[in-house]
């Protein structure tokens, strides 16, 4: 068994917690891990892409493009700018929250319609499923949590290889103790989203 999760959104989104959770409740589950670094300008705004690969023969964690199994897209646009790092199969979770970059902020450029973005993606893969991670991740009291929404939504997929209670675990035993609390919340709503 190998199984590919590509990470895409932007810097400050907490695309490297994501990617330190995963791979490490994978070891824990007993699976050989790679992870490659996170390409791109990790500063917040600019675009992020990090590739974790698990299984019981992992060596390297490159892949040819169109073999994931599941891109996590933590922002709309930049989850459509890397579709083609999965297939038909590939199971896309989409938070359709955006993160505006600085010549739209600056009302210089414009934002694609979510709905617009949303259409795009499903015309590409019909297995993408969307939530608003961020929104979620307030109503767990504290935006900064929406990554924990998005492992919590991993951690719904049907078939997904790594067990639920193994994640929420390794979760809290990366996040500081004083935002446990906020994170589990978080994680937990992303769970029941992605049922």
């Amino acid at each position: 068994m190998k199984y590919t999760i590509q990470i895409v959104g932007v810097g400050g989104q907490g695309v490297l917690l994501a990617s330190m959770v995963l791979g490490n409740a994978a070891m824990k589950s007993g699976y050989k891990v790679a992870m490659s670094e996170v390409h791109g300008m990790a500063q917040r705004g600019g675009s992020v892409l990090c590739t974790l690969r698990f299984g019981d023969d992992v060596i390297s964690p490159l892949e040819a493009e169109g073999d994931a199994n599941m891109i996590m897209g933590f922002e709309p646009v930049e989850t459509c700018r890397y579709l083609s790092l999965g297939n038909k199969d590939t199971v896309v979770i989409m938070n359709l929250d955006p993160v505006y970059p600085s010549m739209v902020a600056a009302g210089m450029e414009s934002y694609p319609e979510i709905d617009e973005l949303i259409a795009s993606a499903r015309s590409q893969n019909q297995n993408v499923r969307t939530l608003e991670a961020t929104s979620l991740a307030i109503e767990a009291g504290k935006a900064v949590a929406a990554n924990a929404v998005m492992i919590g939504a991993v951690a719904g997929v049907k078939g997904f290889p790594l067990d639920m209670n193994v994640l929420r675990e390794t979760l809290a035993e990366n996040v500081p103790q004083k935002f446990l609390e906020l994170n589990l919340k978080a994680f937990d709503l992303g769970f029941k989203q992605n049922q």
